[in-house]
């Protein structure tokens, strides 16, 4: 008599599977600062050994142009992809953004494309939610006054995810080398209804907008420093995200020497200016630097002591972290599979 159980000695092949496509709408209608928050600040530390990110190709297209891509892939079978983001930074651009990325995520179990999106949004948000899981262990509980230094499309990401981990701000101070930029997204984001127990203002004043800040956030393109240490006030918190190559920097040998400095990982080292510039000059040493953040969220390292203490974070990017957000935005994604997310033709292919 054949038996019914099914012959687990020779399992049949995986199914072929159809990549889906995110668009950047897509992935703002997949994920939000929070969520995304909450889902790195609990698969950072699950998968953070797992992951393995070589440093990022950085390639010079012209003087000012720049090619980065940044694989990562994991073996770990809770986590099973390959994942690789191309981004193409063109600071000079002018009506277009001077960012450009796709990533594209693989099966770690048969290498079959599974999804393509826009890594551009998807960097934005990753960029920020980071920034604002490190402010959660550095800054100050009671931070009520947050200054954006930089009017570009990553602001009011940073401030919406530090708006999410710091409850008190009530007042934010923005400031951009061209001040009708900076009121702009002022007034922008002061007509939003979910935004208005917060104060929005534009600043020209830079030096009296960081000493005023609890929290200061860059996101620019500066190749001098923009935040001086002697104005940072005791207990503030400086976030940087706009270098990643040593000829730029946005604050001075000062702010770094003074603050209690932490990174997003390895690649910050060798790559950021404020820090590189530091190492070189000797104002500070790579074992200076207290720890990343996955060793902040695991508790490896202690973040903020106390309310007078400066500290400081340095973020470039992270492959780790670009794989564990697309992983988020695919899963979600082949749930929902409707919208601004559809399924590929079954001839396409994901180059």
């Amino acid at each position: 008599m054949a038996s019914n159980i099914p012959d687990q000695s020779n399992p049949p092949p995986p199914a072929a599977v159809s990549p889906i496509l995110i668009s950047s709408a897509g992935v703002r209608s997949l994920v939000t600062h929070k969520s995304l928050i909450s889902h790195l600040k609990s698969t950072l530390p699950q998968f953070s050994a797992a992951v393995q990110s070589p440093l990022r190709h950085a390639h010079q297209t012209s003087p000012s142009s720049s090619l980065l891509l940044m694989p990562s892939w994991s073996t770990s079978p809770s986590l099973p992809y390959i994942g690789t983001k191309l981004v193409t930074h063109h600071p000079n651009n002018t009506t277009l953004p001077g960012v450009h990325a796709v990533y594209v995520l693989f099966s770690a179990l048969t290498g079959q494309p599974l999804a393509a999106m826009d890594a551009t949004e998807l960097t934005l948000y990753r960029t920020a939610c980071i920034s604002a899981l490190a402010s959660l262990y550095l800054s100050r509980e009671d931070s009520e006054t947050l200054v954006m230094i930089g009017s570009g499309a990553l602001a009011p990401h940073l401030i919406r995810a530090h708006l999410t981990v710091r409850s008190k701000i009530r007042k934010v101070v923005i400031w951009n080398r061209t001040m009708e930029k900076a009121k702009a997204l002022a007034d922008h984001l002061s007509g939003e209804e979910e935004l208005k127990f917060v104060r929005f203002e534009s600043n020209g004043d830079l030096e009296g907008a960081v000493r005023g800040g609890d929290i200061i956030t860059c996101a620019t393109n500066s190749q001098v420093a923009l935040v001086k240490g002697e104005d940072l006030k005791k207990g503030a918190h400086l976030n940087m995200v706009g270098s990643f190559r040593a000829g730029m920097r946005e604050c001075d040998d000062e702010a770094v020497r003074r603050g209690r400095v932490y990174v997003d990982g390895e690649a910050a080292a060798a790559e950021a200016g404020e820090l590189v510039g530091a190492f070189e000059r000797g104002v500070m040493r790579k074992e200076d630097v207290v720890g990343d953040l996955v060793e902040l969220v695991e508790g490896e390292k202690i973040g903020r002591r106390n309310v007078e203490e400066i500290t400081v974070f340095k973020s470039v990017g992270s492959a780790t972290v670009d794989l564990l957000s697309a992983q988020m935005v695919y899963e979600r994604g082949g749930r929902a599979c409707k919208g601004a997310i559809s399924r590929s033709n079954p001839s396409l292919r994901v180059p």
